[in-house]
């Protein structure tokens, strides 16, 4: 199977959220829960109610379903980035983070949440663990949906490590050594699509047991 083979409308980073992460890196998981909810609610609402008018699939049943496409999804990005090396390690998070959010949206909608409600994204960034509740998560939420009057100021390679370091946390990789291998152009290949892979299988998990209880 070949990446394009994996390609689904709605999977591609939108290039304003390219400037916005870049223009404030700090802030890069919140400005990517905000257009998450923007792009991928409407899409798991829509998919979520097709599936179950043709299939009439429970709620776990779309879950898992969701789990594995996206695990898919993650795994062929994972490959396809890991050609560059360091040179793709933050387009790589970026990436895998967008599919994740995907993700997110549609199991909560597989459980009937309304994925398009205000606080997914915010339930969004305390099951990718970088909040513990999710007040604290909406409130920052706000805060960025706002403005970025108080953007990064740095050189280009400061904003990028800075951007790659909140793409770690986000993602969950504090490792150094999950980091090296990811900095030799090829190596990664096959590094990226099994971490991107079980990564994403593990936050599936904390979204079933959130949202199904």
């Amino acid at each position: 199977m070949s990446v394009s083979e994996t390609t689904e409308p709605g999977t591609a980073v939108p290039s304003g959220l390219w400037k916005r992460i870049r223009a404030d890196p700090v802030r890069a998981p919140e400005h990517i829960a905000l257009a998450a909810a923007e792009k991928h609610g409407p899409s798991a609402d829509a998919w979520a109610a097709e599936k179950r008018r043709r299939f009439a699939h429970d709620g776990r049943e779309l879950a898992e379903m969701a789990k594995r496409r996206h695990a898919t999804l993650a795994r062929f990005e994972g490959a396809a980035t890991g050609v560059g090396g360091i040179i793709t390690l933050v387009p790589d998070m970026v990436g895998l983070a967008w599919i994740q959010t995907r993700l997110v949206f549609f199991i909560a909608a597989a459980f009937g949440y309304d994925p398009r409600d205000r606080m997914r994204p915010a339930e969004l960034l305390v099951l990718m663990e970088l909040y513990d509740d999710v007040h604290e998560a909406r409130s920052a939420l706000d805060g960025a949906g706002k403005t970025i009057a108080e953007s990064y100021i740095g050189s280009k390679l400061e904003r990028e490590e800075a951007l790659a370091l909140r793409m770690a946390k986000m993602l969950g990789r504090r490792g150094i050594r999950r980091v090296a291998w990811r900095v030799i152009p090829f190596a990664a290949i096959v590094f990226n699509a099994a971490a991107n892979e079980r990564g994403t299988r593990a936050l599936a998990d904390r979204a079933i047991r959130f949202y199904g209880g």
